[in-house]
């Protein structure tokens, strides 16, 4: 299967079963997308840019600041980027500032508008941006200028909208720009061809005049919340002219300036900033294709007025109904989507649980083990499947066995095959070729054996080569072409880090070393970067650390678990790693979760539905570029 939908040849619409695999694995329409306030006036000018996941309603995070504290500035998104534009500091600026979503830090400088100005519009198509009318400290501005977001440079005079106004809303579909209200003639709507400089045209008019609206989009429909005192919604469908239609209320009044908004194809999210008396830190919500009254979403990290706001959803640009998606959907029914973790002990258990890694919430029951009571168990997973491997079973002893199961189809699990001894406490790691199990220890010795699969090929191990030095415990962390394994007990603690390379057979190289010693963590990774959390020193550790995989050095300091804990066990996709169970020092069922790409400290993902300790069975279908 290719990785985005597919067109049924016959119809020429999309295959059900890969826009089922889409919605199960959080793909469509983009789920996790995030969406940024930045700027703004408590009324003095401010500087913070915060950000929210549009599906999950809670309080903003800070992502950093702009290059400069203003209020009264514009925003558009593209599917990577966030562009700020304009804005007043205490006067007019023409400075363009940009983010990349995926790097939490502070805005960059993109270039320069054709004039200073604020209280303009901006929205984009997410190829290009384009920033409509604004006051530049006299007369209005009938102005509109554009960028191309994946580069950087000077804005380019685009054409002029039909009158010159300031307090403009903007939003936009894949090929059309929408401009509607502003100060001058307050209920005039205009379109541009995004694709084709030129002036802008009438398209029909809001239900009321208004000023200073927040303007949100699907791919599809755009809608007009709230400005100049008043609390109507309204919609528009973006390809066909025409006035709008009334469909729903916001909560409150409110004379924004531009207070800004972002969406994804579902739900519109936009900041109060002014309402009658005061000026709100709060959020509210709405959904785009229903109508109604909006909602509580939650607060941003301070009150100010005339944010801008964007999203990486774009409006809906990138959820596939307009053929622009450009994040694939994975291989296999959400692959790089699920993780699982299996067995452990207090109380012993053969249960095996699974997550969806872009939805926060519970563990669910997947199915069980062949045999009950596995400790020190671990598993290695390609993009298909989970195998299980070694650990203790009580007074049975130390296991050999390795066990399967497919990571689309909850059941139980099936034999594989055999290791080439009973071990417990190694360390697994996995392509999508092959699967390779890393030192643990038997009931005489700790082992420096690394044995390998063909995840595809039911049989037995084979020989790999050996570890620089003979442990167990160890934490994995792998792209789809190197794995590494850090720390363990050799008998004490390591900070050790090896590596191998999946293709060649041989022995373990060294890597570096970790910040802290340590042993029972656990790691995951993305196709770039790897982490090693949580262990024993014999202290509980907190410590989260990251390696860049392709090159070889010392582990950096990335944050710290929710819970200090060992015996953790990790399970990741493309941007997110979830760290599950483990000891702290009774067993646990907590579940917290980071961003690989941006350092910080885990934050509370769900829980497990049952606690365990020295289980190791974690896994996913999507940890090292898998996905």
């Amino acid at each position: 299967m290719a990785n985005y939908p597919q067109l049924d040849n016959s119809s020429g619409v999309w295959n059900l079963r890969d826009v089922y695999d889409a919605v199960m694995g959080g793909y469509w329409p983009d789920a996790n997308a995030i969406g940024v306030f930045g700027g703004g006036g408590t009324p003095t000018a401010q500087s913070t840019i915060d950000f929210n996941t549009i599906s999950t309603t809670g309080n903003s995070s800070v992502f950093g600041d702009l290059s400069s504290a203003r209020l009264g500035l514009s925003a558009a998104g593209s599917f990577t980027r966030c562009i700020f534009a304009g804005g007043q500091t205490p006067s007019e600026v023409n400075t363009m500032d940009y983010i990349t979503y995926k790097s939490q830090g502070n805005a960059a400088d993109f270039g320069d508008l054709t004039n200073s100005k604020r209280l303009q519009s901006s929205t984009s198509n997410s190829v290009r941006m384009l920033t409509g009318g604004g006051y530049p400290g006299s007369s209005s501005l009938n102005t509109i200028d554009y960028v191309t977001m994946n580069s950087t440079g000077n804005a380019t005079d685009f054409g002029d909208l039909t009158v010159a106004r300031h307090g403009i809303s903007a939003l936009a579909s894949p090929t059309r720009a929408i401009f509607a209200g502003g100060n001058a003639t307050g209920n005039r709507i205009d379109f541009v061809e995004i694709a084709t400089t030129g002036n802008a045209v009438d398209f029909g008019d809001l239900t009321a005049a208004r000023e200073a609206s927040r303007a949100l989009s699907s791919s599809t429909r755009g809608v007009f919340i709230g400005g100049s005192g008043t609390t109507v919604i309204e919609f528009i469908t973006i390809a066909s002219q025409g006035n709008a239609t009334d469909y729903g209320n916001a909560t409150v009044n409110s004379e924004a300036y531009g207070n800004g908004g972002y969406s994804n194809s579902v739900r519109g999210v936009y900041a109060l900033g002014n309402i009658p008396g005061s000026i709100s830190n709060a959020i509210e919500f709405f959904n785009i294709n229903a109508g109604g009254t909006a909602a509580d979403f939650g607060d941003m990290t301070s009150a100010r007025q005339q944010v801008a706001g964007a999203s990486e959803a774009n409006g809906g640009l990138n959820d596939g109904y307009q053929g622009t998606r450009i994040k694939p959907i994975p291989q296999g029914g959400g692959a790089g989507q699920r993780g699982l973790q299996a067995a452990g002990e207090s109380p012993a258990t053969s249960n095996i649980d699974f997550i969806t890694i872009s939805t926060l919430g519970n563990g669910a029951k997947f199915g069980d083990l062949t045999t009950t009571a596995f400790d020190g168990i671990n598993a290695v997973g390609g993009a298909t499947r989970a195998i299980f491997g070694g650990g203790a079973q009580g007074p049975v002893g130390f296991s050999d066995t390795m066990q399967y199961v497919s990571f689309t189809s909850e059941g139980n699990a099936a034999d594989f095959g055999n290791l080439a001894a009973g071990i417990r406490e190694p360390a697994g790691l996995g392509n999508s070729t092959r699967g390779v199990f890393a030192g643990g220890n038997t009931p005489s010795a700790d082992v420096d054996t690394i044995q390998y699969v063909t995840i595809a090929t039911i049989g037995n191990t084979s020989d790999f080569g050996d570890l620089t030095v003979a442990r167990k415990k160890a934490g994995p962390a792998n792209s789809t072409t190197r794995g590494c394994i850090g720390g363990g007990q050799t008998p004490s603690e390591s900070d050790v880090i090896d590596y191998i390379t999946f293709s060649s057979t041989g022995n373990a190289v060294d890597f570096g070393n970790l910040t802290v010693a340590r042993n029972w963590l656990t790691g995951g990774s993305s196709s770039t970067r790897g982490l090693f959390a949580g262990g024993r020193t014999p202290t509980l550790q907190n410590v989260i650390d990251y390696i860049t995989i392709a090159s070889t050095g010392n582990a950096v300091d990335f944050g710290d678990l929710t819970v200090a804990r060992y015996s953790p066990n990790g399970a990741s996709n493309s941007s997110r790693c979830v760290f599950m169970g483990g000891a702290d020092p009774s067993a646990s069922n907590v579940m917290d979760y980071v961003t690989i790409a941006s350092t910080g400290n885990a934050v509370d993902y769900g829980d497990l539905s049952y606690s365990t300790t020295a289980g190791g069975g974690g896994n996913s279908n999507g940890h090292g570029g898998l996905s």
